[in-house]
């Protein structure tokens, strides 16, 4: 079995669970997740983990991501983007630096309301089910990080944005939202995710890539160790003798590892045994001056 992560590029016309299901008969494996949704016309970077790195698809989900959007003003729909239902349709009439002052008012982060197309729950029902059944329910704002927006270019009706942003952030809620913002209506057009924590597009395989890979025996070479997912993270090293105890996941006290001795309450470092295989994720409590398992990737 395979275990790490695949730097996947999403191309347009497929969803997350497609590429799923495709990276299962692709890598010959039943233990395949990916690491947050992508709308089906969205392109880009969707990280797919593999066996036991799976284990860590819910931490990926939560890294800074980073997108390229285009939007187009005065046209608004139901689905937020340029696939929907045309519900207002004007001449735009904003001037460029009203419409700049209004974009770069979003970093920072705001209560954004996630769109009724969306896979957002609401009691217990996927919010794009209901939608499409023509029922409109009410959602709660959710705070969205917005570390940076680039405006990468105007060229009215057209707006292209660079983002930097957290989890749950909807990228066409915050078209719309610059747009509203602005005094006009605004749909999304395209969707490019550039980045999602340390893997980037530049570097991503499609799905035609790594079958290419696959035809040729080649398909673990794509295969990244799962450690690569937590560049920022401390790495420590557990002493010989106590080489065990991180085989069954036990709790490690400072005097037991190489590395770094001065830990902050709550800081997670990567854990390697004595031969610098990487065994999992540790959390250091202070009150107990150990480190406690995390996430642990040994075994399958």
């Amino acid at each position: 079995m395979l275990n790490g992560i695949i730097n996947v590029y999403k191309e347009r016309g497929f969803t997350s669970f497609d590429v799923c299901a495709l990276m299962r008969g692709i890598a010959g494996q039943k233990k395949v997740g990916h690491t947050g949704t992508l709308d089906p016309q969205a392109e880009g970077v969707l990280p797919i983990c593999l066996g036991n790195a799976t284990r860590l698809c819910d931490m990926l989900t939560d890294k800074t991501k980073e997108y390229v959007a285009e939007f187009v003003l005065g046209k608004k729909t139901d689905t937020l983007d340029i696939w929907g239902t045309v519900l207002e349709e004007r001449e735009p009439v904003v001037s460029e630096d009203k419409l700049r002052e209004a974009i770069l008012s979003f970093v920072g982060g705001y209560e954004q309301l996630p769109p009724m197309y969306s896979a957002k729950k609401v009691d217990g029902k996927r919010l794009y089910d209901l939608a499409r059944t023509g029922k409109e329910v009410t959602r709660k704002p959710v705070f969205v990080d917005i570390h940076e927006i680039e405006i990468l270019n105007i060229d009215y009706p057209k707006v292209t944005i660079r983002v930097r942003c957290g989890k749950g952030t909807y990228i066409r809620s915050l078209c719309e939202d610059i747009a509203a913002k602005a005094g006009e209506p605004a749909c999304m057009t395209s969707l490019k995710r550039t980045r999602v924590a340390a893997f980037t597009a530049d570097k991503a395989l499609t799905l035609k890539d790594l079958q290419d890979l696959k035809d040729k025996g080649l398909l673990s070479t794509a295969v990244l160790p799962t450690d690569s997912a937590f560049p920022d993270y401390e790495a420590l090293t557990v002493k010989k003798d106590f080489r065990k105890l991180i085989d069954n996941g036990n709790k490690l006290s400072l005097s037991m590892i190489d590395g770094k001795q001065n830990l902050n309450e709550g800081e997670i470092v990567r854990i390697y045994n004595d031969e610098k295989v990487f065994t999992g994720l540790y959390l250091f409590v202070k009150a107990e001056n150990c480190l406690k398992p995390f996430k642990m990737f040994m075994g399958e």
